[in-house]
Order: C-alpha cells, then sequence, then structure tokens
C-alpha cells in the first residue's frame, strides 16, 4: 500500500486503480463521488447507516455497500473519502487514524478529480445546485461532453455525477458551507451571490468573502459574477478577467423584458449591448433567469452558440427539491423546494405567488438550530407572499439542540413582523393534516426546507389524488375535506382526523362511495352527529362518511308513518310527528344523535328504543346495492345492531299513533324536563356504559364516589354518573383514561364488569 503521505490525489484518483471507501455514501454529496470514481474505474465501498435509491444504482454498478461504520469494512481501502457531516468518533475514521490510512475530505477528492479535467466551479448561498445542473446540461448539449458533479439527483442528467472521458471540461457545484471551496483550483469560476449564511461555521460575512476570494486566487481563467448581487460584484469585480452577468444596466450579459409565465419566464438577452435574441427557460422564477444569464455568459465564452444555448435552455428540467412539482390538477398545485435560507425562500414564495393560484399555503421545516437564531428576524420578513403558513420544529442536521430556539422561533417573529396567518406545529408527522385541512379549489401549496418536510408533501399528494376521486364522486353539491378534525364532529368535541371526511348528499353517491372503498380496499367508517362515539386521538384512517344535506336531511310524512333520511335529526322526527298529529315518537327529543347513529346503536330514551317504533329500514350492502327491511327481518339488540354493522343505512319509516296536540306538547316537554334535570349540559358523548343486569351504571358510578372524577380536562358529571363531560380542552387518551379508572374501581369494589356503549374507534396518537 502506498504511503498515506506520498498520495498524489490527482494522479491517484483519475489515472489509476485503487480501492477506496467512502464513510456516508449514501448522502447526495458523497453518492456523486462515488458514481465518479465507479466509472473511472476503482474498486469502491462504501458505508451509511441507511440506504437510498442512489445506493441501490451505485451497487448496480459495482459498490460493495455496508449498512454500518464498521472499521473492518473499509480496512483495505487505500483512501478514505468522508463528508463533514461525519463525527470524529465514526469507527471507520478513528481507524484509519490509528492505522495511518489517508483521510480526504469530500470536497478536497473532488477537486483532486477535477484537476484531471478543464474545471468549472459553481458557488454561491444560493441556487448553484440548479445552476450546475443548467450548466452540465447546457454544455453537454453544446457537444463539449462535460463531465459534472452536482449536489442533488438530476433526472435530466441521468445521475447527479458523471465523468465523461471524452470531453475537456468538468462542471462541479462548490459547497461554501464549510470552507471548502478553498481546495478548488478551476479554470472558471461562476459566482451567484454571497451572503450571510452557515453562521455555524464563518464568524461573519468577510470570513465568508475570504473564502470565496481565496477561490478567485486559484482560478485561472474567467470569473463570471451576477452584477445584481452587491457582494459577488464587490469580489468578481475586481479581478482582471471577470464577466459580469445580471439585470443591471452594466452587465456585460444582460437580461431584459422578463415575462414570468407561470412555470416557464421569456426574456431578451443583450452581450456588451447587443441583442442576442430571445430565450425560454422551462423553469420559473426571476431568480432562476439571473441564474440562467450565468449560464449563458459562460456557455458563449466557452464558444457555443447562442441558438444552441437557448434550445438547451428551453428542454431544461429542475434538479430534484428546486421548485420540483408533485401535483398538479385543475384544482390543486403542489411543489416542493430545498429553500431554507431567507433570501432563497422569499424568492421561491415570489415564484410562486406569480403563478396566479388563489392562496399560497406554504408549510415549513427549519434547518440548523444555529441558523434559525442567527436569522431569525430575517425568517420573519421572508413569509410575506405566503397567504397561510405552518411551521414545525427544526432539523437539526446533526447540531446540538439551542435553549429556546425551535419552529416557535420564527414563528413568533413572523407575528411580530405582522403576518397573521401563521401556525406552530411542533410534530412533523401531522404536518400534512395541519396543511392539508387548510385547502381549497385553486391553492399552490408549498413545502421549504432542505430536511426531510418534503416527506410531508408526498404524503399530501398521496392523499390529494384520493380525495380527488372522491370529490368526482359526490359531485359539486358534495363536499371532500382532508384531515377534517372530528373533534367538529362529535358531540364529545374530542377525537383526531378522519383521513378522508366526505359528504354525500344522495344515496346514489352514497352507493359509488361504498363500490369505490371497496375496490380501493380502503377502510370506510359512516359518522352521523358523533353521539355516542369516541374517536381516538389519532383519529381514522380512511374514509369518513357523513351523510348530510339533499336526501339524507328529508322528513316525510305520510298517514302514519315518517319516512326520515339518516343525517335528519331524531328531534326533527319528533316534531314532525307532533306537526302531523303522531305521537309516540317524543323520546326521540331527548337524543342529540340523527336517525343513522339511532339505527346503529338501537338508541334509546325514556324506556323506549328506536327500532320499537321502526317499520322498515333501507340500506346499502357492502357491494352498494339497496335493500329494505323490517325490523323483523333483522338482527336487534339492545344498543347494538349487528345487521347494520357492515351495511350502510340511508332511511328508515317511522310509525306513529294519532294523538292530540296537547298529549304530544306534554310528552315532549316532559322529555326535555328530564333532560335538562337529569343529564349534563356540558359537552358529552352520552351515556359511557351500558346498564349492567344488577344496576344502571349511572347509579353504580354514583355509590363508588366517582363522580367528579377527572383525568386532565376530562371528568365524570356531577349530574349523572354514565356521563363523562369535556371540560375544554380534553384528550381521547384522557376520557379512555378515565373509563378504565371506573371499570377498575367497578370491578374491584364491586366485582361488577362495566361494559361500554360508548363506540370507541379509531387510533391513538
Amino acid at each position: 500500500m502506498t504511503r498515506a503521505s506520498e498520495i498524489d490525489l490527482p494522479q491517484f484518483f483519475t489515472r489509476e486503480h485503487h480501492p477506496i471507501h467512502l464513510v456516508g455514501v449514501a448522502g447526495s454529496g458523497m453518492s456523486g463521488i462515488a458514481f465518479l470514481l465507479l466509472e473511472l474505474g476503482h474498486e469502491v465501498s462504501g458505508s451509511d447507516k441507511v440506504g437510498s435509491l442512489e445506493t441501490d444504482r451505485l451497487q448496480r454498478m459495482g459498490l460493495r455497500f455496508h449498512l454500518e461504520h464498521r472499521a473492518e469494512d473499509a480496512r483495505d481501502a487505500e483512501v478514505v473519502i468522508y463528508s463533514s457531516a461525519i463525527k470524529e468518533t465514526n469507527p471507520i475514521l478513528r481507524a484509519a487514524r490509528e492505522t495511518g490510512q489517508r483521510l480526504v475530505r469530500r470536497a478536497e477528492a473532488l477537486a483532486a478529480i477535477m484537476s484531471g479535467k478543464r474545471g468549472i466551479v459553481i458557488a454561491g448561498m444560493h441556487g448553484k445546485t440548479t445552476t450546475s445542473a443548467m450548466t452540465a446540461h447546457v454544455l453537454r448539449e453544446g457537444g463539449l461532453h462535460s463531465s459534472h458533479y452536482v449536489g442533488a439527483e438530476i433526472p435530466l442528467l441521468g445521475s447527479n455525477a458523471h465523468w465523461d472521458s471524452q470531453g475537456e471540461h468538468f462542471v462541479a457545484e462548490g459547497d461554501e458551507s464549510d470552507g471548502t471551496l478553498r481546495f478548488f483550483k478551476p479554470e472558471h469560476a461562476l459566482i451567484l451571490n454571497i451572503e450571510e449564511e452557515h453562521l455555524d461555521f464563518y464568524a461573519d460575512l468577510a470570513a465568508i468573502e475570504n473564502v470565496f476570494n481565496q477561490l478567485l486566487d486559484q482560478t485561472s481563467g474567467s470569473v463570471f459574477y451576477c452584477a445584481d448581487d452587491p457582494h459577488a460584484r464587490r469580489i468578481g469585480g475586481a479581478r482582471s478577467r471577470s464577466i459580469s452577468f445580471g439585470f443591471a444596466s452594466d452587465a456585460d450579459y444582460r437580461g431584459t423584458d422578463v415575462d414570468l409565465r407561470d412555470f416557464a419566464s421569456v426574456f431578451c438577452v443583450f452581450r456588451q449591448g447587443e441583442k442576442l435574441g430571445e430565450a425560454v427557460l422551462n423553469v420559473p422564477g426571476r431568480h432562476n433567469v439571473s441564474n440562467s444569464l450565468g449560464v449563458i455568459a459562460l456557455a458563449t465564452e466557452l464558444g457555443i452558440p447562442f441558438a444552441r444555448i437557448v434550445a438547451s435552455l428551453r428542454r431544461f428540467e429542475h434538479a430534484r427539491r428546486r421548485f420540483e412539482i408533485k401535483y398538479q390538477s385543475e384544482r390543486f398545485l403542489l411543489v416542493d423546494d430545498y429553500a431554507h435560507h431567507p433570501t432563497e425562500i422569499s424568492a421561491t414564495l415570489a415564484t410562486a405567488k406569480s403563478a396566479g393560484r388563489n392562496r399560497v399555503l406554504t408549510m415549513f421545516q427549519p434547518h440548523r438550530y444555529s441558523r434559525t437564531k442567527a436569522l431569525r428576524r430575517e425568517f420573519g420578513h421572508a413569509f410575506d407572499k405566503a397567504d397561510r403558513v405552518v411551521v414545525t420544529d427544526v432539523y437539526p442536521a446533526s447540531e446540538a439542540p439551542l435553549a429556546g430556539i425551535s419552529g416557535q422561533t420564527i414563528v413568533d417573529e413572523m407575528l411580530a413582523h405582522g403576518h397573521g396567518s401563521v401556525s406552530y406545529q411542533p410534530r412533523l408527522d401531522r404536518l400534512h393534516c395541519d396543511v392539508g385541512n387548510m385547502i381549497a379549489a385553486g391553492d399552490l401549496i408549498l413545502s421549504l426546507g432542505a430536511g426531510n418536510i418534503h416527506e410531508q408533501l408526498s404524503i399530501l399528494a398521496a392523499d390529494l389524488v384520493i380525495a380527488e376521486r372522491l370529490k368526482e364522486i359526490v359531485g359539486e353539491e358534495g363536499d371532500v375535506r382532508l384531515y377534517e378534525p372530528l373533534a367538529k364532529h362529535t358531540t364529545l368535541r374530542v377525537g383526531g382526523p378522519a383521513q378522508f371526511w366526505v359528504e354525500p348528499r344522495n344515496e346514489a353517491a352514497l352507493a359509488d362511495l361504498i363500490r369505490y372503498c371497496r375496490r380501493e380496499s380502503l377502510p370506510l367508517f359512516v359518522i352521523g352527529r358523533g353521539s355516542n362515539l369516541l374517536v381516538r386521538d389519532g383519529g381514522i384512517r380512511g374514509v369518513v362518511v357523513h351523510p348530510c344535506g339533499g336526501e339524507f336531511d328529508r322528513v316525510d310524512v305520510a298517514g302514519n308513518e315518517i319516512t326520515a333520511g339518516v343525517g335528519a335529526k331524531l328531534k326533527q322526527v319528533a316534531y314532525a310527528g307532533k306537526a302531523a298529529g303522531l305521537g309516540g315518537l317524543e323520546w326521540m327529543e331527548g337524543i342529540p344523535g340523527a336517525v343513522g347513529g339511532a339505527l346503529r346503536m338501537n338508541a334509546g330514551a325514556m324506556g323506549a328504543q328506536t327500532f320499537e317504533s321502526v317499520v322498515s329500514v333501507r340500506y346499502l350492502d357492502g357491494d352498494g346495492n339497496a335493500q329494505s327491511k323490517t325490523p323483523a327481518e333483522m338482527e336487534v339488540h339492545y344498543r347494538h345492531v349487528p345487521s347494520l354493522d357492515h351495511n350502510y343505512a340511508v332511511s328508515a319509516v317511522f310509525k306513529g299513533t294519532p294523538s292530540s296536540a296537547e298529549e304530544i306538547g306534554r310528552r315532549l316537554d316532559e322529555s326535555q324536563e328530564k333532560r335538562r334535570t337529569t343529564q349534563p349540559s356540558a359537552k358529552s358523548a352520552g351515556c359511557i356504559f351500558k346498564n349492567p343486569a344488577s344496576i344502571p351504571a349511572g347509579k353504580l358510578v354514583d355509590e363508588l364516589g366517582l363522580k367528579n372524577l377527572s383525568v386532565g380536562q376530562a371528568r365524570v358529571s356531577e349530574v349523572h354518573g354514565n356521563f363523562i363531560i369535556n371540560e375544554g380542552g380534553a384528550t381521547a387518551a384522557e376520557v379512555l383514561e378515565l373509563i378504565e379508572k371506573i371499570k377498575g374501581a367497578a370491578r374491584t369494589l364491586r366485582g361488577v364488569e362495566l361494559e361500554t356503549e360508548v363506540q370507541i374507534v379509531g387510533e391513538d396518537a
């Protein structure tokens, strides 16, 4: 093995073949190095904590991948390459130092590989990935067979890195975050922008400028810089072989007459006052037009004809996570972007706003505690063009938390700045729910951040596909909402979200919903007014159907019979009977539910039960086919109707008894008085327990001395022991804990096994 101190890295990487190990090979930067080394003929191994699509591709090319960092897996490597994200305590790095293996940083390896060709470094705080990809694409289309290295997946280029033995040029994205720009000695450098960033590494702007100055000192050819950026202009303009680009009137390559058209930009290009022609860039945003002017300047100076350049730009597509459209329909547009610095966020939001959608809803994940702390005020101003913003907690990127710094820090700054529509969701896994429940037709939903927030947008996009199909089924008159809080639809006012909340208005739509859910294997749950229902805090996965309005709310009287849709309130049925002179239904006034729920659980009050008054029930079976049956043809129990467990009621016919208005009125008054004096007025689900044979559940709870027992904001009613009330802000978990305490006391002290009457559904949070 060659001694570490004797290795000539440019020759080692580009003219020889050796065993090399990469620590952290699954990352976008390190996977690019692996691609280059494999194409150069090296024997490459790599390790990481997780695999990825990139490591799968690399293994097909010959990478030996290890799903752990073990020193023995890198023992035979002559060089170990690592990124700045790898900690000093990594076992491979520790062993390499002990044995004298050569350790090489990622940027140092990239610079050595680039030295084998005519290097072009694209640098700047923002936009360098897209601009690097654009440069590589234009040079390749221009016939230069350029090699490239870009810090993201580039579908248009085939991979994020490639070594082309036929060409002379090598385009690389230079990473300024850790000072490693100083390793590069390119022929040309293209500087997009310079500002305060990565202040976890740099002391201040002066320290950042020192690194850029060192890069330009080591650049042998031309320096291209953006004339619109004051720091890039000051540093780049001082160079003897500098070429400027941008919108400034004195830029060597100048863009004018910019027309932003949804997801494309049209603009004119001038070189030192001479019009070269019109260009079309099929990625959105004025900032991308500016960056493309740098690419045009570079490509033109390398001898590529302007006509060929603009033809390439028209075909250019974004890198992954750079204003990447994740879902698009007539009603919604979902876009993901890597922007995580205030300047990038402002530019991306300006692009989103120019798309002409009704609103821009934004979900944001701050990246690094140090950046959040240093730029908190800038973040407070960066979201002005967003109509609604939900901020989640900080993606640490290996940083330890800083006291008092979180996503709430940015929310506070935005509120202080005057942005009135911002909220904080500390749980990343609930972020798509918060944003998804806000959306309306015509919205653009944007995810921003350099961490893993894009996964939340992907979940939202997948659910939107289903939601749009559900909307087609229920039609314009129906309603579909994502992640609807079920606390809004239960009388207890607790419960997590329904993945898909659907309100059909007629039987035909409900039948189609049943068939669609069965075909797509989607769980389906029907909810009425939400009484006698306890939904867990994690909500209900699948489709939650709430038949209401239209046919479902109708109540018709014919003779001594009342036909009511499942969405009609039981109170409506009772008062329809009163208006028609039909009694025997007054007990319904005391139940807060709807007809559908009363049928499902054979609800009752004042000694009466629902099915004692039912003539027939019309329902849809599991295939969406309509059936009609009498109570005698159905299985009906106390507080449970098994015949409706897997069938879906749509209406029922009730029988009334001709009575005088005075008699009906008296019974209604009795029902109201009993409810007022024996049941709590606070939010509740109704009776929690079925009555045991030996004693009413409410009396048992009273005798056990459990009235007013509480867990959090859930409390046993002092009015009726079989009611649990929500005193405001109670969770399902608190209610369930309270239920278990009551059941435990009944079992231990009285030997009674209480059985819940309230239906408990959903998932834990």
